[in-house]
This record gives structure tokens, sequence and C-alpha cells, in this order.
């Protein structure tokens, strides 16, 4: 195993370690069935399921589920047919090319002024530089003057309520009331909807009201929790393995980009509720069967190291987004953000020299992720044997 895979296996065992060797004991089919829960792997069941299963997607236990806490209902992650469409036309000019590029230099003045002290040979901890990066771009696009960290803050803590809520097994005491609050903290902080600059993703499809602020609160939960679970761990991957060479050239950093995310797996478990009968990876799946849909299995992170000169095929690779009409509209959104922030970690070829796992977040990330510039040029040696990274202190 890889130092770069040993690290990052860290974020699973020490935030949910049961679930983690479950999974890992299951994979071996495509989809297998334990009780009322459907476990599924293969790329092409995982695929199957998303595009030709009915799902139910307001179930509790689902992210739809988890999306009704914030809005009383009729959100981008809880709708089928019309009121999905036209939720996701709501989002598309925002999370579209125009918008992404009309976002980018938000991020960007985020990672120039706080990565600058590592050319003074200075450590930065990427964990508050992904979160204020998060909570810039969320301000900016859903128009609010919210304070950016903030609103970064409550959406993570959003997130992890929801995420306890929401995890098979009993739950602990005070967990719903827990999602309620922090949802409402969130929802208060992004204001009314429409009282923002223009390009407020609240205006359009999913209007005003409970569904509009329901909208605005999952987007910002979604930004914020992937973005900082994603960046500093590709950041990581990328010391660990000494990839900051394609990281440095604009024609290879798009694939060491969609290599690192497929590893990663931001969101590495889907959960959904099957709402009729179906089949998955040749295992029968009935009417109100849970399906726990593994991302990361799907994408092959747990099996192929990321390779930029080699990358796995897109259709594997963009299975970490979903697919079909459920595919995530922040793609393109994740993609350009963790592009950017590699071009600019690039120059200090940093190495990480601190590393502490989040044992609370809503997505498997780390704590604290401290960086220093200049060794991560022995991170490989002349053959190109990656070598062990420095011991976490």
């Amino acid at each position: 195993m890889s130092a770069a895979r040993r690290r990052d296996r860290r974020v699973y065992l020490s935030a949910h370690p049961v679930l983690f060797a479950l999974l890992a004991a299951a994979r071996r089919r495509p989809a297998v069935r334990l009780g009322g829960t459907v476990l599924v792997h293969g790329s092409e069941a995982y695929r199957q399921v998303l595009t030709r299963v009915p799902l139910d997607r307001s179930a509790a236990g689902t992210t739809g589920g988890a999306g009704r806490q914030l809005s009383g209902g009729g959100v981008l992650f809880d709708q089928d047919g019309g009121g999905h469409r036209d939720s996701r036309r709501a989002v598309s000019d925002g999370l579209g090319a125009a918008g992404v590029e009309r976002l980018r230099p938000v991020w960007r003045e985020v990672l120039g002024r706080r990565l600058a002290p590592l050319a003074a040979g200075r450590t930065v901890n990427l964990v508050p530089v992904a979160r204020e990066l998060a909570g810039a771009t969320v301000c900016a696009l859903l128009g609010t003057d919210a304070d950016p960290s903030a609103v970064a803050g409550a959406a993570a803590d959003a997130a992890a309520a929801a995420v306890r809520d929401h995890l098979p097994g009993p739950r602990r005491p005070g967990t719903a009331r827990a999602a309620a609050q922090a949802a409402a903290r969130l929802t208060s902080l992004l204001g009314p909807v429409g009282d923002g600059r223009d390009g407020d993703c609240g205006e359009g499809g999913d209007g005003g009201g409970e569904g509009g602020a329901g909208l605005r609160a999952m987007l910002a939960v979604a930004a914020v929790s992937t973005t900082v679970a994603a960046l500093p761990r590709a950041a990581a991957w990328c010391a660990d393995a000494g990839w900051w060479d394609p990281a440095a050239d604009d024609r290879l950093r798009p694939a060491l980009v969609s290599e690192l995310l497929r590893v990663t797996a931001p969101s590495p478990l889907l959960p959904r509720v099957a709402a009729a009968g179906a089949e998955a990876g040749g295992c029968p799946v009935r009417a109100g069967d849970r399906l726990l849909l593994v991302a990361r299995h799907a994408a092959l992170a747990h099996s192929r190291e990321p390779d930029p000169y080699r990358p796995a095929p897109p259709a594997v690779a963009q299975l970490v987004f979903g697919a079909g009409p459920h595919a995530c509209p922040g793609a393109r959104l994740a993609r350009a953000q963790l592009d950017d922030t590699l071009a600019a970690l690039a120059p200090y070829r940093p190495s990480v020299v601190r590393a502490r796992a989040d044992r609370a977040a809503a997505l498997p990330g780390w704590r604290s992720l401290t960086v220093r510039a200049g060794t991560g040029r022995a991170d490989t040696d002349r053959a190109g044997t990656v070598r062990a990274p420095l011991e976490d202190r």
C-alpha cells in the first residue's frame, strides 16, 4: 500500500471504522443484501441504481430526507420529475461554465492570500483555507453578504448533525433536535431568498419561500462539506505521491484533478431507498429497501492508484459525482476549485508535516492538515519510487 493511500485511509478509520470495515468486507460482489439493506459496490450496479431503479427521494435516511430538515421539503435532493428539473435549472447558471468563471476570482483571492506564508518558509493548515474558500464561494454563489467563515461553520455543523441523525443503527438522543437547530442557524445566516445580489440561486425554478430557502441551504451544505473534505485530502495525496510536477503542468493537471477526486471520493457513500422492485448487480431489490451506494468502490478508489499519465476512464471517474439525471450539478465547480488549488500549491512543492483526522465531520476528512514548502522535492527519488511521508506529529 502506498504512503499516500495509508495516510488517506485514516480519515475513514477515524470517523467510522466499523462501517468502513463492513463495506470493505462486502465489496467482492457488485451488490449484496444484508437484511433490508442492499450494499452496491460495482461500477455498473451503481450506475444502474442511479439511472434505472425508481428511488424514493424523500425517504428518511437519504440525502433527500436530510434536505427536508433544512426546508420542510421541495429541494433539489428530494425531488423527481418536473420539480427536480426545475430546481436543477434554478442552479444551472451558478454552477455552469459561465457561473464557475464568475466565481473563480473569489476562491483564487483566498488561495493567493492564505498560501502566501509558504513562500516565507512558514507552515499553512489547509483545512481553514478550504473552509474559507468554500464559505466565500457559497456566499458569492447565493448572493449573500453573510460572513463566509460563519456560513462555512454553520453549513459544516448542519451537515454533521444531519449525518448523525441519518447513519444506520441506533441514534443518540437529541440528534434530530440538533440537526434541526443547525439547519435553522444556517438558513438564518443565509438570509431571505431574493435579498442577495444578482445571480442569487434562490431565484428561478425553486422560487422563494421555504423551497428557495431550502435549496440555498442544501447548496451551502453540499458545497462546504465536499470542498472541506476534498481539497486537503487531495493535496495530501498529491504531496505524499510526489505529483507536484503534473500539478504544475497545465496539460496534465486536469487528469490529475480527475484522478484525485476519484480516489478521495469526497461523498463516498450515497444512501437511497428503492421506491419499487428492481435489480442491481444481479441482486433483487424490493420497494422500501435501503440502498447504500458505495461511490468510492464504484469509482475503483480502493483498488486503482491515481495516475495523471494513465487516468481511469471518464465513465468510471465521473461516478464520484453520481450518474444520469441525479449526477451532482456541482461537479464542474469542484474540478475548477481543485485545479486552482493544485496550481497554487505546485510552485511550493509542499509536503505534509502534521495531519489529524476529523472524527465528527459529515464526510471523511482532515481536522487539520499542515504543510510546508520545499520538502516536497524529496517525496520521490530519481527512480520514481514514492518515499514515506514525514511522521505525523
